[in-house]
């Protein structure tokens, strides 16, 4: 029988992105009917992986290369709809990741990534296959890679994963997507609207997990947050955070009065 952890390492290192995908969905049905077990104890060794699995295409280049999007072209819509099938791509692979590789946490925390992993999926699928609709495909403009490169830099640290992916990566898309959605009413895109509308909603349960569990290793070590997460984004070098912020999101995904007050607004 299938070990969930090493089943997650095994999706990881998957390139074609429809297998992945469906292989997610396969894991996460055979979770929730009891036919998976979790050894949390079980050290797993990625060396002789490339990860994580990705396809040839998009080709990645810096953040200041990306091609600015406009909204004004059909190929600039379709750009910004693929930037967005890229950062849901990638968070596909940072919830396997954080599944796999951190060991000795609670049965949830596992069940609880296995959950972001399937509906980061979904997204993923939604995006792609409304892109096919007008043309195009993941793959067809270039992309970067800084979302990926934080999971790579607290791969040492579960705790630091906790704070600065979920609760500082992801949590930037909270303030971001509402302005994608509302361009995207402006050209009257009916179907980009509702697909962000889900993506909007399900990432604020994405960085409720990330909230809870870098919470949990806070209070489990005796350690403030506030003080915790400050260290960690110098250590790591986590971007500044830089406005505007959808405060009710945020405070929907559990950031307290005192987190939401140093953002300085």
């Amino acid at each position: 029988m299938t070990e969930l952890r090493q089943a997650a390492l095994e999706i990881l290192a998957i390139t074609d992105p429809q297998i992945k995908v469906s292989l997610i969905f396969q894991l996460f049905d055979g979770y929730q009917q009891q036919g998976l077990k979790i050894d949390s104890a079980a050290i797993y060794d990625g060396a002789n992986l490339q990860l994580p699995g990705r396809p040839q295409k998009p080709e990645l280049v810096p953040p200041l290369e990306v091609p600015k999007r406009k909204m004004d072209t059909a190929e600039g819509r379709a750009s910004l709809l693929h930037s967005l099938a890229h950062i849901e791509f990638n968070a596909i692979n940072l919830a396997l990741d954080a599944i796999w590789r951190f060991p000795e946490m609670p049965e949830q925390y596992y069940a609880d990534w296995l959950k972001v992993a399937k509906e980061e999926a979904y997204h993923f699928t939604l995006i792609n296959e409304y892109l096919q609709t007008i043309g195009y495909s993941y793959g067809d403009f270039q992309a970067h890679n800084s979302l990926w490169e934080m999971v790579e830099r607290t791969q040492d640290s579960v705790i630091a994963r906790m704070a600065l992916v979920p609760r500082t990566m992801e949590a930037r898309g909270l303030d971001a997507v509402p302005m994608i959605r509302d361009r995207f009413k402006q050209v009257k895109d009916a179907r980009a609207v509702e697909i962000l509308e889900i993506i909007l909603r399900d990432e604020i349960g994405h960085v409720s997990i990330g909230n809870h569990w870098f919470n949990y290793l806070c209070n489990k070590a005796a350690i403030s947050p506030i003080s915790t997460y400050r260290d960690l984004a110098r250590q790591y070098r986590a971007p500044k955070m830089r406005g505007p912020f959808n405060l009710d999101a945020r405070k929907q995904a559990g950031f307290t009065v005192e987190e939401l007050s140093l953002l300085g607004v």
